[in-house]
């Protein structure tokens, strides 16, 4: 068995998740560019793409991306300075504010999910529907690990 199809390497499990991660990064990052939207701030894609794949309220994607409220705030305003989101008042309790994609906003998370697409379908390609299924089952596992031990 190669390395490639899923035998055994020297690198670490750590090593090889920051790896992995590094493949959709890179695909992300062209897809962006792609879209004329190299300007997309750090942590800014998994944003974007969250408001539009779960609807989830900013604060638990925030909550998600594991960084502080400064930090979470300034990646607000830049993906509202950049013309990514849009703020604007609750018209049910105007205490609060909303965010939402605009059109920008929209055509990258579009070419963001291109991207992720793309690559999950050369990993089929590469070590089958059952490998990359039980990949995603050890995954899960682990973040249930670092829930477990956060506990």
């Amino acid at each position: 068995m190669t390395e490639e199809a899923g035998g055994s390497s020297e690198l670490t499990t750590p090593a090889l998740l920051r790896a992995a991660r590094g493949t959709y990064g890179s695909a992300i990052d062209r897809a962006l560019s792609e879209a004329d939207c190299d300007d997309m701030p750090r942590n800014g894609s998994f944003v974007i793409s969250a408001i539009l794949r779960t609807g989830a309220p900013l604060g638990s994607i925030i909550e998600a991306l594991g960084v502080s409220k400064q930090a979470a705030g300034q990646l607000v305003d830049t993906l509202v300075v950049r013309g990514y989101l849009v703020r604007a008042v609750d018209p049910e309790d105007r205490r609060r504010l909303t965010i939402s994609l605009t059109e920008r906003g929209k055509a990258a998370a579009q070419a963001i999910r291109a991207a992720v697409v793309e690559v999950d379908a050369e990993l089929e390609r590469r070590v089958g529907p059952e490998s990359v299924a039980q990949a995603r089952t050890v995954l899960y596992a682990l973040m249930a690990v670092g829930r477990d031990s956060a506990a």
